[in-house]
């Protein structure tokens, strides 16, 4: 099982049940925002070409790597690579207590729906009084999980400039990772985030797990 990962998720949709069911997922998002004192709405114009190097879909099992990874770094752990769920098992308690602090846009979110929105808050939202909002209610900032990603990065082994941006010939590399690389899964799963953070704050679209 696994999650697509959309940002303009409206684009190119042309079944009329499928549109009103998107359409209608980022307007009931609009408003719960709002009554949060968020002003955002998905932007007509369309979104920022995706890097073709990026996934538009993961596995479930494939966002736990790099949870596991950010969960390690936030608790003051030594990072070492994730052979297999044998590793995903035995950090499973600093990925829980990490997630429990309701602090992380990457750790607490839906692995199957759901949005990160191109608005800078500090920690995730939990809209709970919204029930038809996808991901439980859990709403993440675009801008907060690309903060994420960067403390991420050194980890990884993907080198970041000066200015916290991806260049193009490191995005090129790590686009191309080998299947047998030390962290192949997390940097693939970074690369995809980060590749939908780019496009979210760029165009002002939504990221979409659904």
């Amino acid at each position: 099982m696994g999650v697509a990962i959309s940002v303009g998720v409206l684009s190119g949709v042309t079944d009329a049940e499928e549109r009103a069911t998107l359409a209608g997922g980022l307007e009931t998002l609009r408003v719960a925002l709002a009554a949060e004192g968020i002003t955002w709405s998905e932007p007509e114009t369309p979104p920022v070409p995706r890097d073709s190097h990026a996934l538009g879909s993961l596995s479930y099992s494939m966002l736990a790597y790099l949870r596991r990874v950010l969960a390690l770094i936030d608790a003051g752990r030594d990072v070492t690579p994730a052979r297999g769920p044998a590793e995903l098992d035995r950090d499973r308690q600093v990925v829980d207590d990490e997630t429990m602090m309701f602090s992380s846009h990457l750790l607490c979110h839906s692995d199957s729906a759901g949005y990160y929105v191109p608005v800078d808050f500090p920690e995730p939202l939990f809209l709970d009084d919204h029930p038809g909002l996808a991901g439980g209610g859990m709403v993440g900032s675009s801008h907060g999980l690309r903060a994420e990603l960067r403390r991420c990065a050194p980890a990884l082994g993907i080198t970041l400039a000066v200015d916290g941006s991806l260049p193009a010939d490191e995005a090129h590399r790590i686009g191309h990772v080998d299947d047998d690389a030390d962290y192949a899964i997390e940097i693939t799963v970074w690369f995809t985030l980060w590749d939908a953070c780019r496009a979210s704050i760029t165009g002002g679209h939504a990221i979409v797990f659904h």
